[in-house]
């Protein structure tokens, strides 16, 4: 089996001929677009703070503290999370609604980790 790749379904790795995957490839572009429509450049903003800033901190991050750094308001920031949250994209908080992932980072502890180039470390989601 030359022309194929292996896709994990349960504990096993099954082949899926290329022609297949290609045709599933073809539409993957249009449905991440179409699950990103919602996102504002404010939603981005925070997103992104919270992806970049995370292995910096190495704990979770409250609202206030992204509010403060990013110049907007809090309730602004708690909206936009409770919208990244909702849509199961790139966020999840604790109890006390603080950041504690932001795909692919995570301050919560995993068996996976990650070292950047400017030493930060971290868990990965």
């Amino acid at each position: 089996m030359k022309d194929h790749v292996l896709i994990g379904q349960g504990d096993q790795l099954l082949p899926l001929p290329e022609e297949e995957w290609r045709k599933n490839m073809a539409g993957a572009a249009d449905m991440i677009a179409g699950r990103l429509a919602f996102m504002t450049e404010d939603h981005h903003r925070v997103r992104d703070y919270a992806v970049r800033e995370l292995p910096r901190h190495g704990r979770p991050m409250p609202p206030g503290s992204i509010a403060q750094a990013l110049g907007m308001p809090e309730d602004r920031v708690v909206s936009l999370l409770d919208d990244l949250e909702k849509n199961m994209t790139f966020l999840f908080r604790n109890a006390r609604g603080e950041v504690t992932w932001a795909y692919p980072v995570t301050c919560d502890d995993t068996p996976h980790q990650v070292t950047f180039g400017t030493g930060e470390r971290i868990n990965a989601a």
